[in-house]
């Protein structure tokens, strides 16, 4: 009979809430509990480059073991190898932003473990030990907002600006061939189309932040522009002819990579304007 834990798939749980729930140690990606029989796996997306993966409905999880080539007959490898034809209930977390663990569910091994290179600790290309792991509810069932990847891409992004050229490009190299891919969830705006027409017409084909014509016309002839909120909606701006205007695709990319004081202030005179 598995653990009660009592939780559901997409719970976040902190590292002390985890550790007091099941039982295990403060540390380390696998945790197994003497006290629960579970072996908590955990795929901590802000500690790595690349890192594990899903690949369709299999999470692929890489095993321990930081320096050298891992073994399948250590630790806690052996028991997940083994967790198939033991009692030892194997559950799995992912962590997308600091202390946020979210629950995905119970899994096992839908496949036999596999070997892949990777570099370790010390940059150094070695054997590790990939898991396949599949879980034993509803995949669907697991719901992951987007500002967590969001959040780890960002984290990621600074380590490897940090990389020295001859570290970054081992990384590159030795990166997995088919990339991971998930279901997220994301809170979408009704965006009245009347306002975003309105803007794009009193732009009148030039961008309203560097007053340069529109880059192409569309298929109907129109210049393209993109209407863009000054103030943005997820941070409580108001969807108003006073607050949207229309920019290039490459401002629109700027306003929301850098949004400069300098540029609102601008484009708030320009919606003022009208």
């Amino acid at each position: 009979m598995s653990f009660e834990h009592g939780l559901k798939p997409s719970d976040i749980l902190t590292n002390q809430q985890l550790m007091d729930k099941f039982k295990c140690a403060m540390s380390g990606g696998m945790r197994f509990s003497h006290r629960t029989n579970t072996l908590v796996l955990i795929s901590d997306h802000t500690k790595s480059l690349y890192d594990d993966r899903w690949i369709g409905d299999v999470f692929h999880y890489t095993g321990m073991g930081k320096v050298g080539d891992q073994s399948l007959d250590y630790g806690q490898n052996k028991r997940l190898n083994q967790s198939n034809h033991t009692d030892v209930t194997v559950y799995l977390f992912e962590v997308f932003k600091q202390n946020n663990y979210v629950f995905l569910g119970q899994v096992y091994l839908s496949n036999h473990p596999y070997t892949e290179e990777q570099l370790d600790d010390n940059q150094k290309l070695r054997l590790v030990w990939v898991f396949p792991l599949s879980l034993r509810n509803n995949h669907n069932e697991i719901l992951i907002p987007i500002e967590f990847f969001e959040s780890r891409e960002k984290i990621q992004e600074k380590e490897a600006i940090k990389m020295p050229q001859e570290q970054l490009t081992k990384r590159a190299l030795s990166a997995p061939k088919k990339p991971g891919s998930r279901t997220v969830v994301t809170k979408t705006y009704e965006r009245d189309i009347y306002v975003s027409e309105f803007a794009k017409a009193r732009a009148n084909g030039v961008c309203q932040l560097c007053e340069k014509p529109a880059p192409f016309h569309t298929k109907k002839g129109d210049p393209y522009l993109e209407t863009h909120h000054i103030e943005w909606l997820s941070k409580g701006g108001e969807d108003t002819i006073e607050n949207t205007v229309a920019l290039c695709p490459n401002c629109h990319r700027k306003m929301h990579s850098l949004n400069a004081k300098k540029d609102v202030e601008k484009l708030r005179r320009v919606a003022a304007r009208s």
